[in-house]
């Protein structure tokens, strides 16, 4: 068997693992729902194996729930989830800005702008605004450097697209987020590691309370 060969099953369950994935984040297989594998199985004229293997990834993202003896299903996160993702993601991200502050790069603080200036543009255009918003946040943290807090905030996040309630979801979100992008920036530019920490944490505490229609506890 050749090396190419021997990579192929691998290839294929990730590729499976990604376009279900893709469905999920598109509301395709709706948070709760139940995964029919021999109809997903028939329709991509693939083997239920890739499939499983596909399926244990989702798990481990936290994407998907394995039920014993019902099978696999979309995770729907609760209430407590979604707080506890929006704390750490807070944690994590505003300590991520401060040190993109503290750093003082011009190249990636325009690299940053760039981003800021989309989402200026992008306003009123609720999907463009979401991807560019994402792009935006991963950017910083590839600028912070810390690939390990970058690979959590990455798992974070996926959990985050699970909840039915996204804070950019909710009408005159996407015109409070920005504004608080404009501050961040602001702290960005100045270099003030302080007030680049406490906008992003408000951000997040922003988004909850969007999310959730209450404040943080």
């Amino acid at each position: 068997m050749s090396p190419a060969q021997a990579l192929a099953p691998r290839a294929l369950y990730e590729e499976v693992a990604e376009r279900m994935r893709q469905q999920i984040f598109n509301r395709e297989l709706e948070p709760g729902s139940w995964i029919d594998e021999l109809k997903l199985a028939a329709t991509w004229g693939i083997s239920r194996t890739p499939l499983r293997e596909a399926l244990k990834v989702l798990a481990t993202e936290g994407l998907v729930t394995m039920k014993v003896r019902r099978g696999a299903y979309v995770t729907e996160p609760s209430v407590d989830d979604v707080q506890q993702v929006y704390h750490l993601l807070a944690l994590l991200e505003s300590d991520a800005a401060g040190v993109v502050a503290a750093k003082g790069n011009p190249e990636a603080i325009e690299e940053l702008q760039a981003l800021h200036d989309q989402l200026e543009r992008q306003v009123r255009q609720r999907e463009a605004f979401f991807s560019t918003n994402e792009a935006f946040h991963l950017k910083l943290l590839e600028l912070a450097g810390n690939r390990w807090r970058t690979q959590i905030v990455g798992d974070l996040r996926k959990v985050m697209k699970l909840n039915r309630h996204h804070s950019l979801f909710r009408k005159g979100r996407l015109t409070q987020s920005l504004a608080e992008h404009r501050v961040l920036m602001h702290a960005l530019k100045a270099g003030d590691h302080a007030a680049a920490t406490q906008a992003m944490r408000q951000h997040f505490e922003n988004s909850l309370i969007a999310t959730s229609g209450q404040a943080t506890p």
